[in-house]
């Protein structure tokens, strides 16, 4: 069993490697099929380093995964025997460097089998996908759990050998997930922490079961046409009964995250919002199916985290949680989060007061708003005040346009030329392939698919609006170059018309296309540490929210706009509601990312009961009533089923830090030189570091100081209130 806190954010899946079925009298153990083809032969493998991608199968993905595993498990066991055999010399060229070269293929694979999955699901159907990627994940983490690895990096650490920094963090990041994965324990304590592991997992799966099951099990049928007027025609289709006549009732109204917002937005029925505001909220608690209920589940997770932090010599699982984030103490997490707030509530009281005035005007009855009516009055409060609709922004984003600005962007900021090549082999007609060259090389140092459009028999459709693939990593030791996937579910174009985007799907590329750009942008020598790898969970983010942040720029606005008739940019009134958007009600929303972040922290900091944790933190944070049906802890998968356990601040620090670093292109606004200097710098560490230096070091190198939260509530339009406490 292994408690990993380092490397990357990936899916879950069910076993490959032995598995069995259930006979009359026993049980026949069946092997995982071995691969007999040559590397000449493979479809993984071209004499220019990239798949074909049209000849993969789930066969060849199942049979080189099986053969890779086997081999990279062999591999670890063969360099702990020798590491037995005599005293360690040197521990990069005896461990880390064999380790490197084991594990690129593996690595490679696991990348290629994600890609299809997520870029074409029928190629790569979900049970297969979860069955290599469980079976990769438990031979990657073998280097990390063995005792003999582990001696070896904690007698390199005692020395006093000079090493570069990028080795100093090798050696620490297996250090910490040697710590993390109980190599400290002896015998006994061993047994116990795989005990605790066991049990976590059966509960986490219990949980997210039975929040998903509630979830699906709940709908509201809406047989009013005067409800569904004001809804775009996207989501009457997507909950219509009859998708040839969408108008025609009834509709049927989810928690689907698709469906439950844009109706909450939509929906002028408070009655409706209601219902399903209190389907939502009371998930996993005694107000819905008991059989559903998941307070016993939580409280028994947070009680298994707290013993393995105990047994891990630990003060609580939140600590143990800093040893990989930036932020590194609980303390210091915490006075951000109250610093923020500072700013954050006044601005959200206020907010609240307009917009309750604001809607009595328009006849809303109620002395105070309640959460259900609060994203309804906010949409006419965008629309009265700023004449704001998502889809009349859409008409400015053609997809080819708002690509081109990106790529130039990017070039022009980070020094590199970024071209299209044809004739790769992809997994479908309308994927795209481009090479990185930087310095204007001969040759490129980085390449990415992109896929971009919708296939609803194909493509996976979460919540999320694209994803970022690594399938391969910068290494100069196994001589690879980083190869990325970025796939998003924009709408196809039509013979007549381009694909176009909202602005919020023009956000979603250049957050991904930051998230790539350090993932190929890299210049380690070690995979382990090269793009988003090692690096800490709270620092993950900040490049894509860099990047992101560039649409604020009428310049950049300019270069990615024109309108579907006009040929227009973005008119300069248009660029300004954008920026009033982006700071409307953001009180309240930060407000709720804080809370959130807070409430986190406790449930993994105290031994409270849930319920008394959000009683006491809900006041200080929100503006609202707390129903006694709301117990929003109890299907908050992010942090109780999922990876997130105290460690949700991650995304509003991320965003915190990210503002800092963009202030510094916008305090040189104007003088072109400046701004190139300022991506120079933003290149050479947070995009070339990746995890070989620590992120607080890689800040201060870019910045020349420690961060501040200045820059962030600033951006929303929020006030700064001085803070007793630096961060």
């Amino acid at each position: 069993m292994a408690l990993s806190f380092c490397g990357k954010r990936i899916l879950l899946g069910k076993p490959l490697g032995v598995s069995s079925k259930r006979l009359q009298h026993g049980y026949i153990i069946l092997v995982p099929e071995i691969g007999e083809e040559s590397p000449e032969k493979s479809p993984f493998f071209r004499n220019d380093g990239l798949p074909e991608f049209n000849n993969i199968t789930i066969e060849n993905c199942r049979a080189a995964v099986a053969k890779q595993t086997l081999d990279f498990e062999a591999g670890v066991k063969q360099i702990a025997k020798n590491l037995t055999l005599k005293p360690c010399d040197n521990v990069f060229d005896e461990v880390f460097k064999p380790l490197e070269e084991l594990g690129t293929s593996l690595e490679k694979t696991w990348g290629l089998s994600k890609t299809l999955y997520l870029g074409n699901s029928t190629l790569m159907p979900t049970s297969s996908y979860m069955s290599i990627h469980d079976r990769a994940r438990r031979a990657r983490v073998t280097k990390y759990n063995n005792k003999e690895i582990y001696d070896a990096v904690k007698t390199e650490l005692e020395t006093d050998r000079e090493r570069s920094g990028e080795e100093n963090r090798l050696l620490r990041k297996f250090f910490i997930e040697g710590k993390l994965n109980g190599l400290e324990l002896d015998s006994h304590g061993v047994i116990i922490l795989s005990g605790y592991l066991n049990k976590l997992a059966q509960e986490k799966t219990i949980f997210k079961q039975k929040t998903e099951v509630s979830t699906k099990a709940f709908f509201h049928t809406i047989t009013d046409n005067n409800i569904i007027r004001e809804f775009p025609d996207k989501l009457v289709k997507a909950i219509c009964s009859d998708p040839n006549n969408p108008l025609k009732g009834p509709w049927k109204v989810t928690l689907a995250p698709h469906v439950y917002m844009p109706v909450m937005r939509y929906c002028p029925d408070p009655q409706v919002r209601w219902n399903l505001w209190q389907a939502l909220v009371g998930r996993g608690s005694a107000y819905r199916d008991r059989e559903l209920k998941t307070s016993l589940n939580l409280e028994e997770i947070r009680f298994i985290r707290r013993d393995i932090a105990k047994l891990l010599n630990y003060d609580s699982y939140a600590a143990m949680s800093m040893e990989t984030k930036m932020a590194g103490s609980v303390s210091k997490v915490q006075d951000t989060l109250h610093g923020l707030l500072q700013s954050a509530r006044p601005a959200q009281e206020e907010e609240l007061k307009n917009l309750h005035q604001f809607a009595s005007e328009r006849g809303f009855k109620s002395s105070k708003l309640e959460l259900w009516d609060v994203p309804y009055w906010r949409r006419k409060q965008l629309k009265s005040l700023y004449d704001y609709e998502e889809e009349t922004f859409k008409e400015y984003f053609p997809l080819p346009k708002v690509l081109e600005g990106l790529i130039q962007l990017c070039e022009k900021l980070f020094n590199i030329v970024i071209k299209q090549r044809h004739n790769v082999s992809t997994w479908h007609r309308d994927v795209r392939f481009y090479d990185i060259f930087e310095n204007y090389s001969s040759a490129p140092v980085a390449g990415f698919y992109l896929d971009p459009y919708a296939r609803s028999e194909e493509k996976i459709r979460i919540e999320s609006n694209g994803w970022m693939v690594g399938i391969q990593n910068h290494s100069r030791i196994a001589n690879t170059k980083p190869l990325a996937a970025l796939i998003f579910n924009f709408d196809a174009p039509t013979p007549e018309k381009d694909s176009y985007l909202t602005f919020t799907e023009v956000k979603s590329l250049f957050y991904k296309f930051g998230h790539a750009m350090q993932h190929l942008l890299t210049r380690t020598d070690y995979a382990e540490l090269a793009g988003l790898s090692n690096v800490e969970w709270d620092a993950v983010e900040i490049s894509g929210n860099v990047l992101a942040h560039w649409l604020y720029n009428k310049n950049v606005i300019d270069s990615i706009s024109c309108h579907c008739n006009s040929g227009d940019t973005l008119p300069q009134q248009k660029f300004q509601t954008l920026l009033a958007v982006h700071k409307h009600m953001a009180g309240l929303d930060l407000s709720r990312e804080l809370y959130l972040s807070a409430l986190d922290l406790e449930l993994h900091l105290t031994k409270d009961f849930w319920l008394d944790i959000i009683k006491r933190l809900w006041p200080q944070y929100r503006c609202f009533k707390l129903h006694k049906i709301d117990s929003h802890p109890l299907s908050f998968t992010q942090i109780v089923s999922e990876e997130w356990g105290a460690a949700y601040f991650s995304h509003v620090w991320a965003r915190m830090i990210a503002a800092d670093v963009y202030s510094a292109f916008h305090e040189v606004q104007g003088d072109e030189q400046q701004i190139l200097d300022v991506g120079k710098r933003f290149r050479d560490t947070f995009l070339a570091l990746g995890g070989s230096v620590h992120p607080s070091q890689v800040f201060r190198e870019f910045r020349g100081r420690d961060p501040s939260p200045k820059a962030l509530l600033s951006s929303l339009g929020l006030k700064k209130v001085s803070s007793k406490k630096p961060i």
